[in-house]
């Protein structure tokens, strides 16, 4: 079976992307080259364990990161940049899994993901084209007042007064498109360029003293006295604590984790550049876009005005042949306007999602911590996974058990069949957003 951290992608490279091509320079980080010991080691370089080993790192722990490829390498460095408010749920649906007082809770921890978010752009100066504002777009007339419904709970209940209704007018003159028939606008949350962000983490996090290591793919560990993790080089790093932030690129490290989230692939691309015209005609008030499609279309305008515009899954290993063909159709649905507008750009990465899309928490052994399946809403709660867990092994608990207690089923079929049945549920939720 193939793995993820190889199916598409060239080893210790970045992929050819509009963000590695805009990527901000840094000194390299060293390979692994001999055996190493410390506190805590951390296994996957994207936001959860860049966050993890900076927090881990100011706190006085000895911490080595171990990344397959590069910093920021999966989805991290990949993703729609988009830092929403709130879980991958909403609160009327957790309320009801959880009641309203664990549901608050969960409010607050997504509020806390924006703010670290913003704190650590600006206390370590991270360069990386943060706007504030997204859009959510109804593409069906139906939805709309049920948007408008859960933006006035937000307003009333969570006294979330950042949020806003949008109606039928305004968003079509906000994003020069007749696809959508209104929505709500939320000013507290924001965009911006991922990789950039991971980079500056991972920057942030050497200069606290965590050794970072890329090239360095993890096999296997063994968690005995001590947890012994283990390189495809041959090399060991002997550890107290470990903190796996491996999300879609698990693959097959610990099937504890693995049986509750899988692994799909999203796919972006990006234009030429627009000029300030064109690209305030798409979107006026540059705001992030995400729409009401099951199989959602998230957009937004690079700092030099290209349209950068996701859509469109698959859930076998291997990303299309011809990414920008595969993605410009989603595009031209919305923006009919820019069927003659050259695209720079077509890249694919791997995320984790769950049954319910909500992130897993776990305690996976005594000294073996984990979170991941953020099921598209990552950049922002990730971040703040590394601090939560930080917490954890300082010994408080009170955050990460708040998202461990979500219940997070199994797949039906575990590992073996979970394809399969996703692919069936999908075709039909494929279906359903044409009707």
């Amino acid at each position: 079976m193939p793995n993820f951290l190889t199916a598409n992608d060239k080893a210790g490279a970045y992929p050819q992307s509009y963000y590695a091509a805009t990527s901000n320079k840094t000194e390299p980080f060293a390979t692994l080259d001999g055996d190493q010991s410390c506190d805590v080691v951390v296994v996957g370089g994207g936001f959860t364990g860049l966050s993890s080993a900076l927090h881990l790192a100011e706190r006085g722990y000895s911490v080595v990161l171990l990344e397959a490829h590069r910093v920021g390498w999966g989805a991290s460095g990949r993703n729609g940049g988009q830092v929403g408010s709130g879980q991958r749920r909403e609160q009327d649906d957790l309320e009801k899994m959880l009641g309203r007082d664990d549901a608050k809770k969960l409010w607050d921890i997504a509020e806390q993901s924006k703010d670290i978010v913003k704190s650590l752009i600006a206390k370590h100066g991270i360069k990386c084209d943060w706007k504030p504002g997204i859009l959510h777009a109804d593409h069906r007339e139906r939805f709309v007042a049920g948007t408008h419904e859960y933006t006035q709970k937000l307003q009333t209940e969570y006294g979330y007064d950042a949020i806003r209704t949008v109606g039928r007018d305004e968003i079509r003159d906000m994003l020069g498109s007749e696809f959508y028939h209104g929505g709500s606008l939320d000013m507290g949350a924001g965009h911006l360029h991922p990789l950039n962000f991971a980079i500056g983490i991972a920057d942030a996090a050497r200069a606290a003293g965590a050794k970072i290591y890329e090239n360095a793919t993890v096999t296997g560990y063994d968690s005995g006295e001590k947890i012994v993790v283990k390189t495809d080089a041959g090399h060991c790093v002997t550890a107290d604590m470990m903190v796996l932030g491996c999300n879609g690129y698990l693959d097959g490290l610990e099937d504890r984790v693995a049986k509750r989230v899988m692994p799909i692939n999203n796919f972006i691309i990006a234009t030429e550049p627009l000029g300030d015209d064109l690209a305030r005609d798409l979107i006026r008030d540059d705001v992030a876009v995400a729409d009401s499609k099951f199989v959602i279309n998230y957009y937004r305008l690079s700092a030099d005005n290209r349209m950068l515009f996701g859509g469109g899954e698959t859930y076998s290993y291997h990303f299309p042949k011809d990414i920008k063909s595969f993605v410009a159709p989603y595009m031209l649905e919305v923006y009919p306007q820019l069927k003659d507008v050259k695209i720079d750009y077509g890249w694919g990465g791997t995320l984790a999602i769950t049954m319910n899309r909500m992130p897993f928490f776990n305690k996976v052994e005594d000294r073996v911590f984990t979170a991941t399946g953020y099921s598209g809403h990552g950049v922002a709660l990730a971040t703040l996974a590394g601090q939560i867990m930080a917490d954890a092994i300082s010994g408080t608990m009170e955050r990460f058990d708040v998202m461990a207690n979500i219940k997070i089923p199994s797949f039906p079929g575990g590992k073996a069949l979970r394809y399969p049945l996703l692919v069936l549920a999908m075709t039909w939720y494929s279906i359903r957003d044409r009707l």
